[in-house]
């Protein structure tokens, strides 16, 4: 009988060497599995994070003091981080978007709706509910002048190839052209319609323009002082916002009617190829074309609808985020793609006429110091 060998304590035999052999190799092949794995998952949840759709927050509420707030259109100067706000009777206020603060208010700028900038020119152009409009160095923010035009006014839009300032006038249903360089009035047109709405350059000396109490869109001649084409806007009441997509020739408007839609246009036959749903209460509408993007600020239903252009004909929803009730106009910076809006507290006060076209209880009334700047910011 041969002997058995037992190994001692600590001392593999045979069998067990050839196990320990096999886990040895096993460990390797298992870790450099695991590292695979864990490499897949990294990268598909790269793939994720970088498909992965960013939404609007709100990043910041800025309060103003304001004795009788009231507004009506912003607009920014990304190269400075200025917003300027049309504040009517006190003036154009100046807000430092980055430090969130007041810069200051331009003077001799009361009744002021809506600003225009012309950087080429160092200027700006302020549009007076009077008829008049004063224009600043926007370098400075330094008043130059308060120019009359007309005896009323609504809103400014600046033609980049007549360089030429077009200042709608609903009550007196004509647009007053002012030079962006001099200041001086070039001349006037009339416009059969009492709500001249959102107004864009084609980029060719031509603008477009909504008008909102008919239902049309038309096209104008700046030079000409003429309308050369006026289009309905089927599917589409109470033409308000508008905004332009040079290469594709499509304009986007903002619908304020029963309905309220996003109306896409044909710029070149004057068709309405599509309609996309928003909120009530639009005022304002902005193309991005380094993002494809469409934004809308609707201040009835306090919300922003953005959609993505993914054709000349074909949109999607990107996002409809919440804002704040009355937040209506607004401005975008192109670079970190921030939204600017302003809005203030208020109540419909039974005593005071209330505007029910708009909504059935749309402020007429808003209370001291509760005047807001918002910041929405994407992430």
């Amino acid at each position: 009988m041969k002997p058995i060998s037992i190994p001692a304590p600590g001392i593999a035999g045979p069998a067990s060497r050839t196990a320990g052999s096999a886990r040895r190799i096993a460990r390797p092949a298992s870790r450099m599995a695991a590292a695979c794995c864990l490499a897949l998952f990294a990268m598909t949840a790269s793939a994720v994070s970088a498909n992965a759709q960013s939404f609007h927050h709100l990043e910041s509420a800025t309060r103003l003091k304001s004795a009788q707030p009231d507004w009506d259109y912003v607009t920014l100067d990304p190269a400075r981080g200025y917003l300027f706000i049309g504040r009517r009777a006190e003036g154009v206020v100046v807000f430092d978007v980055k430090a969130q603060r007041v810069v200051r208010t331009l003077k001799d700028t009361g009744d002021a709706n809506a600003i225009v900038l012309v950087p080429e020119f160092d200027r700006g152009y302020t549009t007076n509910g009077d008829g008049t409009t004063t224009a600043f160095q926007l370098s400075t923010l330094k008043t130059i002048d308060r120019i009359k035009f007309g005896e009323d006014a609504d809103s400014g839009f600046y033609d980049p190839v007549t360089r030429q300032i077009a200042f709608t006038m609903g009550d007196s249903q004509a647009v007053a052209f002012v030079d962006a360089k001099t200041g001086a009035v070039t001349g006037r047109m009339s416009i059969q319609s009492s709500k001249l709405d959102g107004t864009v350059p084609d980029g060719h000396g031509n603008m477009f323009m909504a008008l909102r109490d008919r239902d049309a869109v038309i096209k104008i001649d700046v030079a000409a002082r003429k309308v050369i084409s006026e289009w309905k806007t089927t599917g589409c009441e109470q033409p308000t916002g508008l905004a332009y997509d040079a290469s594709h020739q499509r304009l986007f408007v903002g619908c304020r009617g029963k309905n309220p839609v996003l109306a896409v246009m044909d710029a070149g036959e004057g068709k309405v190829v599509t309609t996309l749903e928003i909120g009530r209460g639009n005022d304002g509408v902005i193309y991005d074309a380094s993002s494809r993007k469409i934004y809308t600020s609707n201040g009835v239903d306090a919300n922003l609808v953005i959609f993505d252009q993914i054709d000349a004909d074909t949109y999607k929803l990107a996002e409809a985020t919440t804002t704040r009730p009355y937040a209506r106009t607004m401005a975008l910076d192109p670079k970190t793609k921030k939204v600017y809006l302003v809005t203030a507290e208020g109540t419909a006060d039974p005593a005071r006429k209330i505007n029910k076209g708009v909504a059935p209880f749309y402020p007429n009334t808003y209370f001291p110091d509760t005047f807001t700047v918002l910041t929405f910011a994407p992430r």
